[in-house]
Protein backbone atom coordinates (compact mmCIF):
# COMPACT_ATOMS: atom_id res chain seq x y z
CA UNK A 1 0.00 0.00 0.00
CA UNK A 2 1.71 3.43 -0.88
CA UNK A 3 2.73 5.80 2.02
CA UNK A 4 0.65 8.65 1.15
CA UNK A 5 -2.73 6.07 1.20
CA UNK A 6 -1.53 4.49 4.70
CA UNK A 7 -1.00 8.46 5.99
CA UNK A 8 -4.95 9.20 4.52
CA UNK A 9 -6.22 5.62 6.09
CA UNK A 10 -4.49 6.74 9.87
CA UNK A 11 -5.66 10.40 9.91
CA UNK A 12 -9.06 9.32 8.81
CA UNK A 13 -9.14 5.99 11.42
CA UNK A 14 -8.15 8.91 14.11
CA UNK A 15 -10.51 11.28 13.31
CA UNK A 16 -13.48 8.22 13.43
CA UNK A 17 -11.21 7.36 16.77
CA UNK A 18 -11.76 10.53 18.03
CA UNK A 19 -15.10 10.86 17.58
CA UNK A 20 -16.21 7.50 19.02
CA UNK A 21 -14.56 8.62 22.34
CA UNK A 22 -15.71 12.26 22.52
CA UNK A 23 -19.23 10.75 22.09
CA UNK A 24 -18.59 8.45 24.80
CA UNK A 25 -16.72 9.92 26.96
CA UNK A 26 -17.17 13.80 26.19
CA UNK A 27 -14.23 15.99 25.12
CA UNK A 28 -12.70 17.15 28.24
CA UNK A 29 -12.28 13.36 29.40
CA UNK A 30 -10.90 11.60 26.04
CA UNK A 31 -7.30 11.36 26.34
CA UNK A 32 -5.01 11.35 23.01
CA UNK A 33 -3.65 7.68 23.94
CA UNK A 34 -7.08 5.93 24.69
CA UNK A 35 -7.75 7.52 20.78
CA UNK A 36 -4.57 6.17 19.39
CA UNK A 37 -5.18 2.68 20.79
CA UNK A 38 -8.58 2.75 19.41
CA UNK A 39 -7.95 3.66 16.17
CA UNK A 40 -4.39 0.76 16.86
CA UNK A 41 -1.82 3.60 15.82
CA UNK A 42 0.76 4.62 17.91
CA UNK A 43 0.60 7.54 20.15
CA UNK A 44 3.64 8.54 18.10
CA UNK A 45 1.34 8.59 14.49
CA UNK A 46 -1.32 10.24 16.25
CA UNK A 47 1.23 13.16 17.13
CA UNK A 48 2.56 12.98 13.63
CA UNK A 49 -1.23 14.37 12.17
CA UNK A 50 -2.68 16.14 14.97
CA UNK A 51 0.09 18.20 17.42
CA UNK A 52 -2.79 18.28 20.00
CA UNK A 53 -6.65 17.45 21.11
CA UNK A 54 -7.44 20.86 19.96
CA UNK A 55 -6.42 19.92 16.30
CA UNK A 56 -7.83 16.77 16.79
CA UNK A 57 -11.41 18.26 17.52
CA UNK A 58 -10.95 20.83 14.83
CA UNK A 59 -10.26 17.82 12.43
CA UNK A 60 -13.60 16.42 13.42
CA UNK A 61 -15.11 19.55 13.05
CA UNK A 62 -13.90 19.79 9.97
CA UNK A 63 -14.99 16.03 9.07
CA UNK A 64 -18.52 16.96 10.22
CA UNK A 65 -19.26 19.62 7.85
CA UNK A 66 -17.81 18.47 4.84
CA UNK A 67 -20.38 15.45 5.24
CA UNK A 68 -23.42 18.09 6.06
CA UNK A 69 -21.89 19.78 2.59
CA UNK A 70 -22.59 17.05 0.75
CA UNK A 71 -26.28 16.36 2.07
CA UNK A 72 -27.01 20.27 1.48
CA UNK A 73 -25.69 20.20 -2.09
CA UNK A 74 -27.76 17.32 -2.58
CA UNK A 75 -30.62 19.77 -1.64
CA UNK A 76 -29.83 22.67 -3.67
CA UNK A 77 -29.44 20.25 -6.87
CA UNK A 78 -32.85 18.51 -5.79
CA UNK A 79 -35.57 19.24 -8.69
CA UNK A 80 -38.43 19.09 -6.05
CA UNK A 81 -40.22 21.90 -4.70
CA UNK A 82 -39.30 23.61 -1.84
CA UNK A 83 -40.94 21.19 1.12
CA UNK A 84 -40.46 17.95 -0.22
CA UNK A 85 -36.57 18.91 -1.10
CA UNK A 86 -36.19 19.68 2.76
CA UNK A 87 -37.90 16.53 3.68
CA UNK A 88 -35.72 14.47 2.13
CA UNK A 89 -32.72 16.74 2.87
CA UNK A 90 -34.00 15.85 6.61
CA UNK A 91 -34.19 12.16 5.84
CA UNK A 92 -30.69 12.22 4.34
CA UNK A 93 -29.03 14.08 7.20
CA UNK A 94 -30.31 12.04 10.14
CA UNK A 95 -29.97 9.19 8.01
CA UNK A 96 -26.13 10.00 8.33
CA UNK A 97 -25.98 11.31 11.76
CA UNK A 98 -27.36 8.00 13.08
CA UNK A 99 -24.86 6.12 10.80
CA UNK A 100 -21.90 8.23 11.11
CA UNK A 101 -20.07 9.22 14.79
CA UNK A 102 -18.15 11.67 12.99
CA UNK A 103 -20.88 13.86 11.93
CA UNK A 104 -22.45 12.67 15.56
CA UNK A 105 -19.89 14.05 17.57
CA UNK A 106 -18.94 17.01 15.22
CA UNK A 107 -23.14 18.38 16.07
CA UNK A 108 -22.35 17.66 19.29
CA UNK A 109 -19.22 19.71 19.86
CA UNK A 110 -19.47 22.94 21.83
CA UNK A 111 -19.66 26.11 19.77
CA UNK A 112 -16.94 27.86 21.44
CA UNK A 113 -14.87 24.83 20.93
CA UNK A 114 -15.72 23.96 17.45
CA UNK A 115 -17.24 27.14 15.42
CA UNK A 116 -19.54 26.01 12.69
CA UNK A 117 -21.63 23.51 13.65
CA UNK A 118 -23.72 24.94 16.87
CA UNK A 119 -27.96 24.91 17.10
CA UNK A 120 -27.74 28.94 16.20
CA UNK A 121 -25.33 28.50 13.29
CA UNK A 122 -27.05 25.49 11.85
CA UNK A 123 -30.46 27.55 12.51
CA UNK A 124 -29.03 30.58 10.22
CA UNK A 125 -26.92 28.11 7.67
CA UNK A 126 -30.17 26.42 6.84
CA UNK A 127 -32.77 29.22 6.88
CA UNK A 128 -30.48 30.89 4.18
CA UNK A 129 -30.06 27.63 2.19
CA UNK A 130 -33.91 27.06 2.13
CA UNK A 131 -34.84 30.50 1.97
CA UNK A 132 -32.52 30.51 -1.50
CA UNK A 133 -34.32 27.79 -2.74
CA UNK A 134 -37.67 29.10 -2.00
CA UNK A 135 -37.01 32.26 -3.96
CA UNK A 136 -35.24 31.06 -7.05
CA UNK A 137 -36.93 27.64 -7.06
CA UNK A 138 -40.35 28.51 -7.38
CA UNK A 139 -42.61 25.99 -8.83
CA UNK A 140 -40.10 23.42 -9.31
CA UNK A 141 -40.40 19.78 -9.78
CA UNK A 142 -43.64 17.84 -11.54
CA UNK A 143 -45.71 18.48 -8.28
CA UNK A 144 -45.35 21.99 -8.44
CA UNK A 145 -45.49 24.36 -5.63
CA UNK A 146 -47.08 23.90 -2.15
CA UNK A 147 -49.19 27.13 -1.62
CA UNK A 148 -47.08 28.33 1.69
CA UNK A 149 -44.80 28.78 -1.44
CA UNK A 150 -46.42 32.24 -1.62
CA UNK A 151 -44.29 33.38 1.46
CA UNK A 152 -40.79 32.24 1.22
CA UNK A 153 -39.74 33.86 4.43
CA UNK A 154 -42.48 32.37 6.63
CA UNK A 155 -42.02 28.78 4.89
CA UNK A 156 -38.16 29.08 5.27
CA UNK A 157 -38.32 29.37 8.95
CA UNK A 158 -41.30 26.89 9.19
CA UNK A 159 -38.73 24.24 7.67
CA UNK A 160 -35.82 25.36 9.68
CA UNK A 161 -37.78 25.11 12.93
CA UNK A 162 -38.76 21.59 12.25
CA UNK A 163 -35.34 20.67 11.15
CA UNK A 164 -33.61 22.09 14.27
CA UNK A 165 -36.48 20.55 16.15
CA UNK A 166 -35.99 17.14 14.99
CA UNK A 167 -32.29 17.39 15.39
CA UNK A 168 -32.94 18.42 19.49
CA UNK A 169 -35.57 15.74 20.35
CA UNK A 170 -33.22 12.91 18.45
CA UNK A 171 -30.10 13.41 20.82
CA UNK A 172 -32.40 12.01 23.19
CA UNK A 173 -35.00 9.85 20.97
CA UNK A 174 -33.45 8.86 17.81
CA UNK A 175 -36.94 7.36 17.28
CA UNK A 176 -37.49 10.83 15.82
CA UNK A 177 -34.22 11.02 12.96
CA UNK A 178 -35.63 7.67 11.26
CA UNK A 179 -37.57 8.27 7.66
CA UNK A 180 -40.84 7.45 9.06
CA UNK A 181 -41.47 9.37 11.75
CA UNK A 182 -39.67 12.38 9.22
CA UNK A 183 -41.96 11.40 6.38
CA UNK A 184 -45.15 11.33 8.53
CA UNK A 185 -44.64 14.82 10.10
CA UNK A 186 -43.92 16.67 6.56
CA UNK A 187 -47.57 14.87 5.59
CA UNK A 188 -48.53 16.88 8.19
CA UNK A 189 -47.73 20.32 6.59
CA UNK A 190 -50.34 20.74 3.78
CA UNK A 191 -53.07 21.64 6.33
CA UNK A 192 -51.82 24.83 7.18
CA UNK A 193 -48.70 25.93 7.01
CA UNK A 194 -48.48 29.76 6.65
CA UNK A 195 -50.92 30.04 9.61
CA UNK A 196 -48.22 27.63 11.94
CA UNK A 197 -45.75 29.34 10.20
CA UNK A 198 -46.75 33.24 10.50
CA UNK A 199 -45.74 32.73 14.51
CA UNK A 200 -42.60 31.53 14.14
CA UNK A 201 -39.74 34.81 14.34
CA UNK A 202 -36.98 34.38 11.48
CA UNK A 203 -33.58 32.88 12.88
CA UNK A 204 -31.45 36.24 13.72
CA UNK A 205 -34.19 36.94 16.57
CA UNK A 206 -33.69 33.49 18.41
CA UNK A 207 -31.35 33.65 20.97
CA UNK A 208 -28.08 31.64 20.69
CA UNK A 209 -27.89 28.22 22.41
CA UNK A 210 -26.01 27.82 25.67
Amino acid sequence: MPTQHRAIQSRQALIRSAAETFLEKGVPAAGMVEISRRARLSKGALYFHFTSKDDLTLAVRDAALATLQEVEEAFTRSPQPLTTAVRDFTVELFGRVRTDAVLRAGLRLRPETAPGLGIYALEQRWYALFLDKAVTCGPCGPAGSHASDTEPRRTAQLLTSLVVGLLHLGSEDGTWWEEESIVGMWGLLPTAPARIAAGIPAPAQLPAAG
